[in-house]
């Protein structure tokens, strides 16, 4: 076999192993969505809490990435602070810990090779069972990395035959620069975790290349570390075109990790001495003297970073947070510019988490058209030109934001669908697109009042009390629906108050039918000038219109509890 052959296959394998850990990390998330995201936003109350529940939720769903993304949701939601999404991002790290351990004992001193087809023959009946597919595309991801594994470890060129003697000699060459060398191995695992964009299968592989002789105990802890601070420059490219709460989180992360390889580094030799003790004591041998002792000892090396690390920078993390608060200032008034606040643009998260970004853009949305129809009452009450005239572009402007909210949200949710989803998840995206696009017509909703009321201040003609009283009232229903709307989006889509939002809905629509006779006869009666009464019966249906935008939300929220 070729070496570009036998490169080939390698990579094939590799690929595989970054697949099966997809299908397992898809599934599980399908089977505990709800679960991960209510366990979350509860589990904050402190560091140490925090710390545990990244633990727990990456150690389940097998990405760090994922987490951190549900992370960030959160963050921007208020429902999680910067501190506990730093504290639960250490827990993170140490859950991505477990790869390497079930690759160490399961790939290595165990042959799990021989069980790989008949787990996957187990695996294939079950995704045609609908109960059961999500613990079949789990057992299918399970038996497709560690077969993704096996042909890693099989079709790993052996550097030490004569032919690739000056393979050999460079890597023999690059250890011979004493701490120097070190540092050339760090760098070398933080560009090769950021181009395979896992830190698990950059581990797999450095595992691999140590069973292999190809390179040394010092060396393999060298690429550990260097895959810690890769991990982490993904998160920040990606957070690069996302909101500033999301680059806080990245960037916090990468602090983090960097200033935990520089205290290892700092005590490298030591750490590695005590490594090998503590292998010698478990019966495994010296890491130094026996290859087959390296897997684990590469484990323990790296649970114990982690692990350390947080429990040592656990106390630090209000100066982390002040210096990611310098590195990415939040501007706190910009609320009247257009971004997305928690969906990472440029930047798709996998599975059950897509929902979570969503549900708080669109929370955000819906406060957005409540402050846009408070704007119309102004409108409706000032006397001052120069208050109406600035109270007018503001809405025209959220006009205009609420039409790009519409387009991006609902070009996420999109993507989001074409995911592999549970039937619950899919109910909540199509009752989002059906939520978005009715926000976007309460905005629209707000504009043509907006601009009723504009054409009515410039005609000159005022209404009597009487008029002005009763569209008060009609404004006052239709906020009081608003509001509740709201509330509703903001219950986490369980236990909405739908009875009421109905019966807001009935009383705006009787109160329309009671304004419209009143006026049909205020007209045959010649009250007040016809077009006054055009002015007015726009005003209140106008209003009734907006309403019925208004309660077609909530009956979508209810839709996903049916």
């Amino acid at each position: 076999m070729n070496l570009t052959f036998q490169v080939l296959t390698f990579l094939g394998g590799l690929g595989l192993f970054l697949y099966g850990m997809k299908t397992m990390s898809d599934s599980l998330q399908r089977m505990t969505g709800d679960k991960l995201r209510n366990f979350l936003s509860k589990m904050t109350s402190n560091p140490f809490k925090g710390i545990l529940t990244g633990l727990g939720i990456t150690t389940i769903i097998q990405s760090s990435s994922a987490t951190t993304v549900m992370v960030v949701s959160f963050v921007n939601a208020g429902a999680l602070t910067l501190a506990g999404a730093v504290a639960v991002i250490m827990g993170a790290n140490i859950g991505t810990t477990v790869t390497a351990w079930v690759v160490s004992l399961l790939g290595f001193q165990f042959s799990i090779s021989e069980y790989i087809l008949p787990i996957i023959a187990i695996a294939t009946p079950l995704l045609f069972i609908k109960s059961k597919e999500n613990i079949g595309h789990f057992l299918l991801g399970f038996g497709i990395l560690f077969l993704g594994l096996q042909m890693i470890t099989t079709n790993v060129p052996d550097f030490t035959q004569a032919k690739y003697g000056g393979v050999l000699e460079f890597i023999g060459n690059m250890s011979n620069y004493g701490f120097f060398s070190i540092l050339i191995f760090v760098l070398i695992g933080t560009i090769l975790t950021f181009i395979i964009q896992s830190s698990s299968a950059m581990m797999a592989v450095t595992l691999v290349m140590c069973m292999k002789g190809l390179i040394t105990f010092e060396m393999g802890a060298a690429l550990v570390l260097g895959e810690n601070i890769g991990t982490t420059i993904t998160a920040n490219l990606a957070a690069a075109v996302a909101n500033k709460t999301a680059k806080q989180a990245a960037r916090a992360h990468l602090i983090f990790n960097v200033i935990g390889v520089i205290w290892i580094l700092l005590l490298f030799n030591q750490v590695l001495y005590g490594i090998d003790k503590f292998s010698f004591f478990l019966g495994i041998g010296s890491p130094f003297a026996n290859v087959f002792a390296i897997p684990i000892a590469l484990s323990i090396f790296h649970s114990f970073f982690n692990i350390s690390n947080s429990f040592i920078l656990v106390w630090f993390i209000p100066q982390i947070i002040k210096i990611v608060e310098w590195m990415v200032p939040i501007n706190k008034d910009a609320d009247e510019e257009f971004r997305l606040k928690y969906i990472p643009s440029g930047y798709m998260s996998a599975g059950e988490l897509t929902i979570e970004p969503a549900k708080m853009e669109i929370e955000t949305f819906s406060k957005r058209v409540l402050k846009m129809f408070d704007m119309i009452h102004v409108l409706g009450e000032t006397e001052d030109d120069k208050v109406f005239s600035e109270v007018f572009d503001r809405v025209l402007k959220y006009e205009e934001i609420t039409d790009r909210m519409e387009i991006e949200i609902a070009n996420y949710l999109t993507k989001a669908s074409e995911h592999d989803l549970s039937h619950r998840s899919s109910l909540y995206i199509s009752s989002m697109l059906r939520i978005v696009d009715n926000l976007e017509s309460i905005g629209d909703s707000c504009n043509q009042i907006a601009i009723t009321l504009d054409s009515k201040r410039k005609s000159g003609l005022v209404f009597d009390k009487d008029l002005s009283d009763k569209l008060d009232i009609m404004f006052d229903y239709v906020r009081e629906a608003l509001v509740l709307m709201d509330e509703n989006l903001q219950a986490n889509y369980i236990e909405i108050n739908a009875d009421k939002a109905s019966e807001l809905e009935c009383k705006i629509n009787q109160y329309r039918d009671s304004l419209r006779d009143e006026h049909t006869e205020a007209i045959k009666k010649n009250k007040y000038p016809y077009q006054t009464g055009i002015f007015y019966s726009s005003l209140y249906a106008q209003c009734e219109k907006l309403a019925d935008y208004v309660i077609n939300v909530s009956e979508a929220i209810e839709k996903v509890n049916e």
